[in-house]
């Protein structure tokens, strides 16, 4: 889409939005991704209207914002940005020239990232930093500590239930944590191949080792892939893990090549508790499988 057309819609759009208004009698809060909504429902309850930026199936790297989607910015009192992924740095200005009076906060602060090379800062871009955050348990226990706040801080009435409800959460996530920990106790020191660096958080929380094909959203060369492969036929994995979300092609000729599989995940679905726990048995039943 042109530039000169996206800008006419968006006054269109705001033409017909007040800033900060409420959608069906809540105000709106905002949020990049899928996962992202759980948790602010979580703690929430039902006293906002959560918008997802990002739809169901569509790559945090390459979603492109759409003009319909300006109505429910425009009406956010709040955005949580999870930090580090493309959307957000393409289209961060025209959100806020969407809605300049919506407050953001970025869940990301405060978390202890994983980058690559030094995480250098270019324009106020952090480039080489893992945005994958949310499939870590320990990091979002963090990101549910600063949502707590902020809600309490734009609803103050709401405080109290917002404490109790986050100290729920905190035991879901717990008892998460200890189930795939079970389930994942025998294959520390394990390594997953993915498309994706994905799960970088989820491996790094359970003692597992990740090599990718892609890094820094660059296509893989040659020369990596043949180092992964090689990978792989030493330590007799055959499985590639990508994320529904992207291409498979790459992913079906590596496969082909180590004479493995496929195996799809989904590190954007919003029933965020139980995916993680699927996603531990899925892999201990491939660590089985390959053993």
């Amino acid at each position: 889409m042109s530039r000169n057309i996206w800008l006419l819609l968006m006054l269109t759009f705001l033409g017909s939005c007040q800033p900060g208004k409420k959608a069906g009698g809540k105000d709106v809060i905002t949020v990049s991704i899928l996962p992202q909504k759980t948790f602010v429902e979580k703690i929430a309850g039902d006293d906002f209207k959560v918008n997802v930026l990002i739809p169901p199936g569509a790559s945090p790297a390459t979603h492109t914002l759409l003009p319909a989607q300006l109505k429910d910015i425009s009406r956010s009192i709040a955005w949580f940005r999870i930090g580090n992924i493309g959307f957000e740095y393409a289209w961060k200005d025209k959100i806020s020239q969407a809605n300049s009076n919506m407050r953001v906060y970025d869940l990301s602060e405060g978390l202890d990232l994983i980058t690559s090379g030094k995480g250098k800062c270019h324009g106020g871009v952090m480039h080489g930093v893992n945005p994958h955050t949310w499939l870590s348990p320990a990091e979002v226990k963090k990101m549910a500590k600063k949502i707590r706040d902020v809600l309490s801080e734009l609803n103050p009435g709401g405080s109290q239930k917002y404490q109790a409800r986050y100290l729920i959460f905190m035991k879901e996530i717990d008892r998460l944590d200890m189930q795939i920990k079970a389930l994942l106790k025998g294959y520390k020191g394990n390594t997953i191949i993915t498309f994706h660096p994905s799960f970088s958080y989820f491996a790094r929380d359970y003692g597992l080792n990740q090599a990718s094909l892609e890094a820094d959203g660059k296509e893989p060369t040659p020369k990596h892939i043949k180092e992964v492969v090689d990978l792989a036929r030493a330590k007799n994995i055959k499985v590639i893990y990508i994320q529904a979300e992207f291409d498979h092609s790459h992913a079906r000729l590596f496969a082909d090549e180590i004479g493995g599989r496929v195996v799809q995940l989904s590190p954007l679905d919003p029933d965020w508790a139980n995916n993680l726990l699927n996603m531990a048995k899925i892999m201990k039943e491939n660590f089985e499988r390959d053993e």
